[in-house]
Formats: structure tokens, C-alpha cells, sequence
């Protein structure tokens, strides 16, 4: 019985820390996949002879993007919401939904210059 309560009181101190680094992973990960995708944009605009202003999809830009990572797969983030449309010299910005989910753990100047 006590060793039943030790393990759940180690489990109620444990998962928050859990959740709260698995979050910060994703907070991370986003942020580099739209520099990935900054840059990405930035080589299709020059490459293409686009000008600023210019608005271009992820399939424009999926040749840019290294080939075996999820957003190359699938354009999306780590909540699956869709990146882009991105425009010509414009940071691409983090998708709404992933913004607020991740709030928490990245207040917005963690963002600059992606903030929505």
C-alpha cells in the first residue's frame, strides 16, 4: 500500500516535468523548421527570380527542404497545421494553433522573428 502511494506521488511530481520539456522539445523543433523554411524561401525567390512581396506554397518551396523530415513529408508541424503560404523577403510565421499551444513554454519573443 505505501510502496502503491510512493509510486503515484513520484508519478504526480514526474509527468508535469515530463509534459513540460516534451513541449518545450516542440516549441524548439517548430522554431527550427521555420528557419529551415525561411531559408528555404529566401533560395526559391532568388533561384526563381520571384520578387519581395510574392506569395509561394510549401510545394514551391519542398525542393529547398532537406528530404527525410516530417515537414519535407508533409509541410506541417509537430500539431500537424500547415506552414505557409509564405511570402517572398517575410519570415514565415508559426502557424496560430501552434502558437497558442506552446505559449506557455515559449512566450513571444522566443518567436522573433516568426510570431504570428
Amino acid at each position: 500500500m505505501i510502496g502503491l502511494a510512493l509510486v503515484a506521488l513520484m508519478a504526480a511530481i514526474a509527468i508535469p516535468g515530463y509534459q513540460r520539456a516534451r513541449k518545450r522539445a516542440q516549441a524548439s523543433r517548430t522554431l527550427e523548421e521555420l528557419r529551415i523554411l525561411d531559408y528555404a524561401v529566401d533560395q526559391y525567390g532568388l533561384e526563381t527570380g520571384k520578387k519581395a512581396g510574392e506569395n509561394v506554397t510549401f510545394t514551391d518551396v519542398k525542393a529547398y527542404v532537406k528530404n527525410n523530415t516530417l515537414v519535407y513529408a508533409t509541410g506541417k508541424d509537430c500539431f500537424y497545421q500547415a506552414y505557409g503560404p509564405f511570402i517572398i523577403d517575410d519570415s514565415p510565421k508559426v502557424p496560430a494553433f501552434t502558437y497558442a499551444e506552446l505559449l506557455d513554454v515559449a512566450p513571444p519573443e522566443f518567436w522573433i522573428p516568426y510570431n504570428p
